[in-house]
């Protein structure tokens, strides 16, 4: 039969210890429903015994909760060797089981608590029987265990073998400081498995050799059944193991059996970064932004003739889409795909200018989003390739409480000119220097009757921007669009548009 692993999020927890992060209690209870509710993680982690107040309660109301829910149980809170204290403080919020902190390391016990193994047994026996007495669940971890094990491996048995028939449910065995490799994961809990083939043990990886995903394979090859990890990676220095990423590892590669549902992964990253303040990196796997975004139009090309760069780790899976960026980078494939999406066709003539557009846009703004396209759709759609005009350099500068300047040089069907402007703002300005061209020819800009500057619905503040003007040609209204990151330019290339139409009307 298909092995199940446990998985026990601790983000709450461990993961509050992340430098800058304290949720509110409202937000703990709101995770804590999501992980058990929505995600369906097997246990979590919520809090330390005897922090505060408003910790007390938080973790009274996600008890709550989950009596009346059915999780009963399935809360655990960190409890210390204390004799009745963190029992005590448990009990009083509804709790069901302590995750007892030991020393699992012989220097912790010898520098931290100045006691022996035989002292430190003493005392951690006290509390599990005062907490079995009171009906809690215990479980043990053996803090420090990855070094405990690796600089006195006696130590540990002799912990374990003074523990192991007190009643204790799961042995946590952390790797505190994310100092093991792969190879040390496996031989160690390899050991500790076999040399104790009756006792549960979960393992608790961090993460900072970037090792904790790999790390959890190993743990899982050698034996063990439960693990530790947190939403975002949360937790000290470098976090704890991604549960996005244990969860699809642990399916795809080892073909393990899971409770979790996985299409709500995202949408509780989602709650815990904004909870947190902590920003998902864009490629973080999984969860990050860009994670399904094709870039290359050679990829969007081999998915739009076959799915040839599409792999199992899909983003249907949780509840996302697949997308395909806009750049300079970009191929007919990419544009396709996104016409595609919002149900637009276009001739091969119209997508070519299209594409070319985009490719140019590329060169200065690194990618154009989906919601940027109509824009540059309707840009192209709408002008005609007249070049009568060209403006060949344009410099703006403005100054907070300053006349704005601006200078540039233009070229008129080949012949070539320079003018300056000042003016009320970048654009002002640009039209006083064009208009001093455009006197030369003996041909003035219509009035202008309206002007709306826009950004797609996307509201990044690097979006395109188009700006429409209307112009009153004699009681003719006409109307130019211009597209731009900058929205002087926007407007700058909106009035280039409407000169170039005149112009070639006069035949000039």
């Amino acid at each position: 039969m298909t092995r199940t692993i446990q998985l026990m999020d601790t983000t709450l927890r461990d993961g509050e210890q992340t430098q800058g992060v304290s949720f509110t209690p409202a937000e703990k209870v709101s995770i804590a429903k999501a992980l058990l509710q929505s995600l369906r993680v097997d246990r979590i982690e919520v809090a330390s015994a005897r922090v505060s107040q408003g910790e007390k309660e938080a973790v009274k109301s996600i008890n709550d909760w989950a009596r009346h829910e059915g999780f009963d149980g399935r809360v655990e809170v960190l409890g210390f060797v204390d004799h009745t204290r963190s029992v005590d403080w448990i009990l009083e919020t509804g709790g069901r089981v302590i995750n007892l902190l030991t020393k699992g390391s012989e220097k912790h016990c010898r520098e931290q608590l100045g006691k022996t193994l035989a002292q430190h047994t003493a005392d951690i026996l006290q509390t599990i029987r005062y907490a079995l007495d009171k009906g809690l669940k215990v479980n043990v971890y053996l803090e420090d265990w990855s070094n405990g094990y690796h600089d006195n491996p006696a130590y540990v048995y002799e912990l374990v073998d003074n523990l192991r028939h007190a009643g204790i449910d799961h042995f946590m065995l952390p790797d505190t400081l994310g100092v093991l490799s792969p190879d040390e994961v496996f031989a160690n809990l390899g050991d500790m498995c076999s040399r104790y083939p009756e006792l549960q043990f979960d393992f608790h990886p961090h993460n900072d050799y970037g090792l904790a995903t790999a790390n959890v394979m190993a743990a899982v090859r050698a034996g063990v059944n439960s693990i530790h990890c947190t939403i975002n990676c949360l937790g000290e220095r470098a976090g704890n193991a991604s549960l996005a990423e244990v969860a699809v590892v642990l399916r795809d590669k080892m073909h393990l059996q899971l409770a979790i549902d996985e299409s709500h992964i995202f949408a509780i990253s989602n709650m815990v970064e904004t909870f947190s303040g902590k920003r998902v990196a864009a490629n973080a796997p999984v969860i990050g932004a860009d994670v399904f975004t094709q870039t290359a139009g050679i990829h969007a090309d081999g998915d739009h003739k076959g799915g040839l760069y599409k792999t199992k780790l899909g983003p249907e899976r949780f509840s996302r889409t697949r997308s395909y960026a806009l750049g300079k980078m970009s191929g007919k494939a990419s544009l396709k795909k996104n016409l595609e999406k919002l149900e637009l066709e276009l001739s091969e003539e119209d997508q070519k200018k299209v594409l070319e557009q985009i490719v140019r846009l590329g060169d200065s703004k690194q990618t154009i989003t989906a919601d940027d396209l109509p824009f540059i759709i309707a840009d192209v759609l709408a002008s005609k390739d007249y070049q009568h005009i060209k403006l060949l350099n344009c410099s703006i500068t403005s100054g907070f409480n300053l006349e704005s300047t601006v200078s540039i040089r233009a070229s008129i069907n080949g012949k070539e000119h320079v003018a300056s402007g000042f003016g009320n703002g970048g654009y002002d300005a640009f039209m006083h220097a064009i208009e001093k061209v455009l006197a030369l020819y003996d041909y003035a800009l219509p009035r202008l009757a309206d002007y709306e500057v826009r950004i797609p619905k996307g509201g990044l503040t690097s979006a395109l921007t188009e700006c429409v003007i209307t112009w009153d040609c004699g009681g003719n209204i006409r109307k130019t669009r211009g597209v731009h990151a900058n929205q002087v330019f926007a407007a700058v290339l909106a009035t280039l548009r409407i000169i170039n139409m005149q112009l070639h009307e006069m035949k000039l």
